[in-house]
């Protein structure tokens, strides 16, 4: 049963690796889960406060992953267009057969989403569609490196206890 729970946690840790860039996955939250499996093996003492702390990370992270690029968007002068079309874009970016599509899809999608609410005012979209994509960077690099930290941690747990 302990090797399920590593193998299950491990998948968790790594999937939320890949869903700190991708809006349908929950990066932090999956690789957290990914920790606490660890913890419920025999094998593994449980360690509440790096299990405490990392939830409130987790919890914060997405908390803020909401609000990092509505601010990037509003600062730049964005509309909920620009957001939602920074989230459509990114889906449609990484569908698309393209070279980073992952990072064209979010800026496109801002910039249409943006002219859709005000066609007449180029230079504004433009500008909230990059204020869009740099709130979406900013949130993505966020995620992406507290699920490093989690894969490292998860590694780490595994190591000291004789499991590699």
């Amino acid at each position: 049963m302990d090797i399920l729970l590593l193998l299950l946690g491990f998948i968790c840790v790594v999937v939320g690796v890949f869903g700190s860039f991708l809006p349908v996955l929950p990066g932090p939250s999956i690789s957290w889960v990914g920790i606490l499996l660890v913890y419920l093996t025999k094998a593994v003492p449980v360690n509440y406060w790096i299990l405490g702390i990392s939830a409130i990370i987790t919890i914060v992270l997405t908390i803020l992953d909401y609000i990092i690029p509505a601010k990037g968007t509003k600062k730049f002068g964005g509309s909920s267009y620009g957001i939602w079309g920074t989230n459509i874009g990114l889906i449609v970016g990484l569908i698309a057969p393209i070279p980073l599509g992952f990072l064209i899809g979010p800026f496109l999608g801002a910039f249409l989403g943006e002219l859709i609410y005000d066609n007449k005012d180029h230079q504004r979209a433009l500008k909230a569609a990059t204020g869009s994509f740099l709130g979406f960077l900013a949130s993505s690099f966020m995620k992406f490196i507290v699920c490093m930290i989690y894969l490292g941690l998860f590694l780490w747990i595994v190591w000291q206890n004789k499991y590699l």
